[in-house]
C-alpha cells in the first residue's frame, strides 16, 4: 500500500498573494469614501403635485416636476428648489427632458395613467393614489406618504412626517376661538358658481381633527366637493371661507353682485379669505390648511381664552 506524504506547510504566502495584498489594502481603505449606491436617494421625477409636495417634505428633491408655476400658484408649499425642471404639462410631459434627467423612478397618481405606458421606456413607473369612492381621506394620506416614502427609501423620514402633522393638528386645535360657527368652505370657479367642500377630502379630514363642523348638508364627489350655483348656498348659517387663488376678475364681479351681497353667510359674517391650499393634497397641505385656518379664526373670533373645552 503507498502511503501519501503530507505536503510541507509553506511558511510564507505564495508571490501572487504578495502582490495583490498591498492592493486590497489600498481599496479596502478607499470603500468608505465611495459613493453607497444601496444608500443613495434614487433620482425621481413626478407629474403630481401631491406627490411632489411629499417627496419634498420627505427630504427628497424631486430632479423634475411638472408645470412648476402652476404649482406655486395653487400649492405654494413646500415650495420647489430653482435646480428643479419644469416638465411642462402634467398631461403631456416633455418626454425628451424626462429622458434626459437619468431618473431611476417617475411617480404618477391614478389621474395620468393613461401615460404610463410611454413614462415607462423612460424608467420604472409607480402609481400612488389618495382619493377614491369610499376612502378615508385621512388614512389614504398616512398610507399614500408610507407608499411615497418607500419608493425613495425615507421610511423614517415618512414616520416623522405623520406624527409631525398630528402633533401640529392638535396643536392649532388647542388654538381656536370657543365659539367658532359651522364652515362652508368654497372656491370659485366664476362668479355664479363654486366648488363647496364637505365629507371626504383634505378639507374635511383637517376639521375633523380640528373639531370644527362643516355647514354644507350636500353630496359631494370622492374628491370632497360638489359645484354648485351660489343660490345654493343662499339660506345656509355658516362662517364663509374663500380659499383663493379667485378667477380672473371674479372678486369684481362679487363686489357688485346682488346674489352675493344677500347670501346669509355674508350678510352675518365677515367672510374669511385663505390664501391657496391643494386640496387636493397630503400632509403637507394639511399642515397649511390648519395653520392658514387657525389663524384666520383667531382674528375672527378672538384668541383661544382657555375658557372651552373639547367635544
Amino acid at each position: 500500500m503507498t502511503v501519501e506524504t503530507p505536503q510541507p506547510v509553506h511558511s510564507r504566502p505564495p508571490l501572487t498573494t504578495l502582490v495583490l495584498t498591498p492592493l486590497l489594502v489600498l481599496l479596502l481603505l478607499a470603500i468608505p469614501t465611495l459613493p453607497s449606491q444601496a444608500n443613495k436617494t434614487p433620482d425621481v421625477a413626478t407629474l403630481d403635485w401631491t406627490l411632489a409636495e411629499t417627496l419634498l417634505a420627505l427630504g427628497v428633491v424631486p430632479e423634475g416636476i411638472a408645470q412648476i408655476d402652476a404649482y406655486r400658484d395653487w400649492v405654494l408649499e413646500p415650495a420647489i428648489p430653482n435646480t428643479v425642471s419644469d416638465l411642462g404639462l402634467r398631461t403631456q410631459p416633455n418626454l425628451e427632458l424626462l429622458a434626459s434627467l437619468g431618473l431611476d423612478h417617475i411617480l404618477i397618481s391614478p389621474m395620468f395613467a393613461n401615460l404610463e405606458p410611454r413614462l415607462s421606456r423612460i424608467a420604472p413607473v409607480t402609481t400612488i393614489g389618495m382619493y377614491g369612492p369610499d376612502n378615508d381621506p385621512w388614512q389614504s394620506m398616512l398610507e399614500a406618504t408610507r407608499e411615497v416614502a418607500d419608493v425613495v427609501d425615507r421610511q423614517q423620514a415618512a414616520q416623522r412626517l405623520i406624527e409631525s402633522t398630528e402633533a401640529y393638528l392638535e396643536e392649532m386645535r388647542g388654538k381656536l376661538p370657543g365659539n367658532v360657527p359651522p364652515l362652508l368652505l368654497v372656491q370659485f370657479m366664476d362668479a355664479r358658481h363654486a366648488r363647496v367642500f364637505g365629507e371626504s377630502g383634505l378639507y374635511q379630514a383637517v376639521l375633523d381633527h380640528l373639531g370644527l363642523d362643516n355647514a354644507w348638508p350636500g353630496p359631494t364627489n370622492y374628491w370632497g366637493f360638489s359645484l354648485v350655483g351660489l343660490e345654493k348656498l343662499a339660506e345656509l348659517d355658516a362662517q364663509l371661507v374663500v380659499i383663493e387663488p379667485l378667477p380672473t376678475g371674479v372678486a369684481d364681479e362679487l363686489s357688485s353682485s346682488g346674489l352675493w351681497r344677500n347670501l346669509r353667510a355674508v350678510r352675518e359674517r365677515p367672510v374669511i379669505y385663505l390664501p391657496p391650499v391643494w386640496s387636493f393634497g397630503a400632509l403637507p397641505s394639511a399642515q397649511r390648511f390648519a395653520s392658514l385656518l387657525a389663524t384666520a379664526l383667531q382674528e375672527t373670533h378672538g384668541p383661544n381664552d382657555g375658557s372651552e373645552t373639547d367635544a
